[in-house]
Order: C-alpha cells, then structure tokens, then sequence
C-alpha cells in the first residue's frame, strides 16, 4: 500500500507547472514542421506525480508499480491513466519540467555544504560492447569499486541533507571540473573527498566566497585547519548517506533503460522525490557551534 500523501504532492507539483508553463511559454522553441503535440488524456501533473510516487514507493520497477499501484490501487486517483506502453512513450515530455521542479525545491543556503559524486551504471561491463541504447552516450569511467560504464551523478547539499544543485556527466569526466558549476551562488565552507583536491580550484572558489576543505594524501602536507573545520570535514559521510537513500530508496539506478532520455526522467524524478522527504540525514547546527568553541 502506498503511504505517501498523494493529494498533497500532486496539489505541489500542479501549482508548480501552471507557473512553469506561464513562465516559459515565451522561451520554449516552436515544433518542427509538420509535428505536434497532442494533449493527452492524463495531464503532465499527473504524470509527474506518477513519477515521484514510484520513487516514494516500494517497487524495485516502473512497471510493475505502474501495473499493480497506479491502474489498480489508484484508479480513483488517476481515472483517466493511459496504459503502460503510452505512458513510458510520453515520459520524455516531462524531463524539462521535473528538471525545473527540482531546482525549485533546493535547499536553503546555510553556508554549509558537501560535495560528492556516484555512478550511474547503464550496463553491466561484460556487456558494454552489446549495449546500443548508450552507445557513443556513456562512457567508462572508474570510482573506488573499479571501472563501470555509465554517467556520474554530482552533488552539492547543505548540511541539512537538502540538495543544493547537482550535474550528470559522462563516466569519464572528472569531478573537479564540475565543482565551480556546483557551487554557483554558493557561500561559505565546502568540503569533499580527496579526489577534488586542487590548489587552482581551491583558489577559484576562495575568491568566490567558498573555502573548500579537503583531507590530504599521504605525499603531501598536512594542512593547519581549526577544530571548526576539522569536525565539519569529518561530518562529510552525510553526503555518502544522502547517495545511500537516492540509490537504495529511491532507485535513481537500474539497468535497464531502453532510452536516454528515459534514463535522465528515473533520475530527475528520483531527485524530486527524495526533495519531498519529510525527514532526511541532517547534522545538528549545535554540534558545529560546539566544534567551533571546542
């Protein structure tokens, strides 16, 4: 049985697009010649509520929670639902708006934030070869556990476990290239793993208000770092924790995408659902002021 409060969610989301809509009718490019887009018997909100409720739900795949949750506990909700195949047909319509929801649900800028990135598996690596969904898309790239061939997922959240911004690259692509991007508008302490050490980044973003913080290798020097810093760059796990519940709760990661553009609306839309979480990894504001005066 689906536990999430439905009619509030959709209410959110329905308010959001008719503002959406308004806002980016003069921006949107017209349809090509001889296409159009005909109205469908389920509405966008609806199918972005659909989305958001699979990612707050216990299925491990769309379609089953589809089949079993949406045309049948659901019904009286969305009594005008298409059929499956209709529906993942349509799902590309809703990459732009559930992109635009999520940016508006960010979190608040409280000048504490972490940086972190994931893989995003497409295939397994014995079938790198055979997989032509992703072909000349993904790439391989390779993270603590070893290589994997896919995209990288990057985030940036504050302490609060809220999610500020967030990027999806290739596999292949470093991760400090995105970092600036990541902590656009942002100010105060930033903190991530070893792999964003770097001096011209960390300079870059000093003269942007933003001081990163990072642990040190073995060849290098220690560096001087107050008891402030020090505890708010061993609270770094929170991040690794809010990847944790994205992955294991809310299945922004499967294998078995039969279209990119698919792929980016499991993602967003996963995204969005966590961003609906009452409760979410946080660290208590008192324990950096007890750090600070430690």
């Amino acid at each position: 049985m689906l536990l999430a409060p439905i009619v509030e969610i959709f209410c959110d989301i329905d308010e959001f697009y008719k503002n959406h809509v308004k806002e980016s009718a003069n921006k949107i490019l017209p349809l090509p010649k001889g296409k159009r887009q005909r109205k469908t018997e389920l509405s966008e909100s609806e199918m972005m509520t659909i989305m958001i409720l699979f990612h707050l739900s216990h299925y491990r795949t769309f379609k089953d929670f589809y089949l079993d949750c949406v045309l049948g506990q659901l019904f009286r909700e969305f009594p005008k639902a298409v059929s499956y195949p209709r529906f993942v047909a349509l799902m590309p319509r809703l990459l732009a708006p559930l992109t635009a929801y999520v940016l508006s649900r960010t979190g608040k800028h409280t000048g504490l934030y972490y940086l972190d990135s994931t893989k995003m598996v497409v295939c397994h690596n014995r079938r790198i070869y055979r997989n032509k969904v992703f072909k000349g898309i993904a790439e391989r790239g390779h993270c603590s556990v070893g290589f994997f061939y896919g995209f990288k997922l990057h985030l940036a959240i504050n302490h609060q476990g809220e999610i500020m911004s967030f990027c999806i690259t290739k596999g292949n692509v470093d991760d400090r290239e995105v970092v600036e991007k990541l902590m656009q508008g942002l100010t105060g302490f930033g903190a991530g793993d070893k792999g964003y050490i770097s001096k011209k980044l960390a300079e870059s973003l000093a003269k942007r208000g933003i001081k990163l913080i990072t642990k040190v290798r073995k060849n290098m020097k220690k560096k001087m770092l107050s008891a402030f810093e020090k505890f708010f760059l061993y609270q770094r796990s929170i991040v690794e924790t809010v990847i944790d519940q994205l992955k294991s709760i809310c299945h922004i990661e499967h294998t078995r995408h039969r279209s990119p553009v698919n792929f980016l609306v499991n993602l967003v839309s996963g995204l969005a659902g966590y961003c609906l979480k009452a409760k979410k990894p946080s660290i208590s504001r008192s324990k950096f002021w007890m750090s600070s005066i430690a």
